[in-house]
Protein backbone atom coordinates (compact mmCIF):
# COMPACT_ATOMS: atom_id res chain seq x y z
CA UNK A 1 0.00 0.00 0.00
CA UNK A 2 1.56 3.70 -0.56
CA UNK A 3 1.54 6.03 1.43
CA UNK A 4 -0.87 8.27 -0.43
CA UNK A 5 -3.50 5.21 -0.08
CA UNK A 6 -2.43 4.45 3.67
CA UNK A 7 -2.54 7.90 5.13
CA UNK A 8 -5.88 9.82 4.26
CA UNK A 9 -4.15 13.46 6.02
CA UNK A 10 -4.56 15.75 9.00
CA UNK A 11 -7.50 14.94 10.98
CA UNK A 12 -7.30 17.61 13.58
CA UNK A 13 -4.65 19.29 16.39
CA UNK A 14 -4.62 19.41 19.96
CA UNK A 15 -3.69 22.13 21.93
CA UNK A 16 -2.60 21.57 25.52
CA UNK A 17 -4.39 24.34 27.65
CA UNK A 18 -3.33 24.86 30.91
CA UNK A 19 -7.00 24.34 32.46
CA UNK A 20 -10.61 23.25 31.76
CA UNK A 21 -11.16 27.11 31.61
CA UNK A 22 -8.66 27.86 29.54
CA UNK A 23 -9.88 25.00 27.13
CA UNK A 24 -13.51 26.81 27.27
CA UNK A 25 -12.32 30.01 26.87
CA UNK A 26 -10.34 29.47 23.65
CA UNK A 27 -12.98 27.13 22.25
CA UNK A 28 -15.23 30.24 23.23
CA UNK A 29 -12.80 32.48 20.82
CA UNK A 30 -12.93 29.96 18.28
CA UNK A 31 -16.62 29.47 17.82
CA UNK A 32 -16.63 33.44 18.09
CA UNK A 33 -14.12 33.48 15.21
CA UNK A 34 -15.34 31.10 13.15
CA UNK A 35 -19.01 29.98 14.52
CA UNK A 36 -17.63 26.22 14.89
CA UNK A 37 -19.57 24.13 17.33
CA UNK A 38 -17.88 23.56 20.96
CA UNK A 39 -18.46 20.30 22.23
CA UNK A 40 -17.06 19.73 25.74
CA UNK A 41 -15.60 16.14 26.33
CA UNK A 42 -13.71 14.36 29.49
CA UNK A 43 -10.60 15.64 28.97
CA UNK A 44 -10.62 18.12 26.00
CA UNK A 45 -12.65 20.45 23.88
CA UNK A 46 -13.45 20.35 20.58
CA UNK A 47 -14.02 23.57 18.63
CA UNK A 48 -15.35 22.48 14.98
CA UNK A 49 -14.02 18.83 14.13
CA UNK A 50 -10.53 19.76 13.55
CA UNK A 51 -9.38 21.57 16.62
CA UNK A 52 -9.17 20.22 19.85
CA UNK A 53 -8.63 22.18 23.12
CA UNK A 54 -7.03 20.07 25.86
CA UNK A 55 -8.27 20.60 29.37
CA UNK A 56 -5.07 19.59 31.54
CA UNK A 57 -1.91 20.35 29.04
CA UNK A 58 0.13 18.48 31.74
CA UNK A 59 -1.33 14.92 30.71
CA UNK A 60 -1.47 15.84 27.24
CA UNK A 61 0.76 14.44 24.55
CA UNK A 62 3.67 16.90 23.27
CA UNK A 63 4.83 20.41 24.72
CA UNK A 64 2.48 22.19 23.32
CA UNK A 65 -0.02 19.60 21.68
CA UNK A 66 -0.63 17.08 19.24
CA UNK A 67 -0.99 16.38 15.57
CA UNK A 68 -3.42 13.76 14.44
CA UNK A 69 -3.06 12.00 10.75
CA UNK A 70 -5.81 9.41 9.87
CA UNK A 71 -5.75 6.22 8.19
CA UNK A 72 -7.72 3.70 6.87
CA UNK A 73 -5.33 0.34 8.12
CA UNK A 74 -3.74 1.68 11.27
CA UNK A 75 -1.55 -1.55 11.83
CA UNK A 76 -0.29 -0.72 8.38
CA UNK A 77 0.51 2.69 8.75
CA UNK A 78 2.32 2.24 11.64
CA UNK A 79 4.51 -1.08 10.09
CA UNK A 80 5.27 1.65 7.01
CA UNK A 81 6.39 3.46 9.60
CA UNK A 82 8.29 1.71 11.85
CA UNK A 83 10.34 0.73 8.69
CA UNK A 84 11.49 4.59 7.84
CA UNK A 85 12.69 4.08 11.35
CA UNK A 86 10.25 5.35 13.76
CA UNK A 87 9.05 4.57 16.88
CA UNK A 88 5.77 4.27 18.79
CA UNK A 89 5.05 4.65 22.20
CA UNK A 90 3.16 1.59 23.66
CA UNK A 91 1.94 3.29 26.60
CA UNK A 92 -0.25 5.88 24.18
CA UNK A 93 -2.53 3.16 22.43
CA UNK A 94 -6.17 3.36 23.13
CA UNK A 95 -8.57 0.87 21.72
CA UNK A 96 -12.40 0.94 20.79
CA UNK A 97 -14.93 -0.59 22.58
CA UNK A 98 -14.77 -3.83 20.13
CA UNK A 99 -11.19 -3.66 20.93
CA UNK A 100 -9.51 -2.45 17.75
CA UNK A 101 -6.62 -0.01 17.58
CA UNK A 102 -7.68 3.49 16.97
CA UNK A 103 -4.79 5.41 18.50
CA UNK A 104 -0.99 5.04 18.29
CA UNK A 105 1.54 7.86 19.35
CA UNK A 106 4.63 8.65 17.93
CA UNK A 107 7.87 8.66 20.06
CA UNK A 108 9.06 11.41 18.23
CA UNK A 109 7.64 15.15 18.31
CA UNK A 110 7.54 17.69 15.55
CA UNK A 111 8.33 21.09 16.62
CA UNK A 112 6.92 20.41 20.17
CA UNK A 113 3.73 18.56 19.07
CA UNK A 114 2.88 14.86 19.88
CA UNK A 115 2.08 13.21 16.31
CA UNK A 116 -0.48 10.18 16.10
CA UNK A 117 -2.22 8.11 14.01
CA UNK A 118 -5.81 7.45 14.42
CA UNK A 119 -8.38 5.01 12.68
CA UNK A 120 -10.65 6.53 10.43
Amino acid sequence: MDEKSLFLGFDHMGINCNTGTDAADNAALVHTLFGFDVIDGKDSIYAGPAIELMKDGDAGRGKFGHIAVATRDIHEAQKHLEEKGFEFDPTSVKYDSKGQLIVVYLKSEISGFAIHLLKK
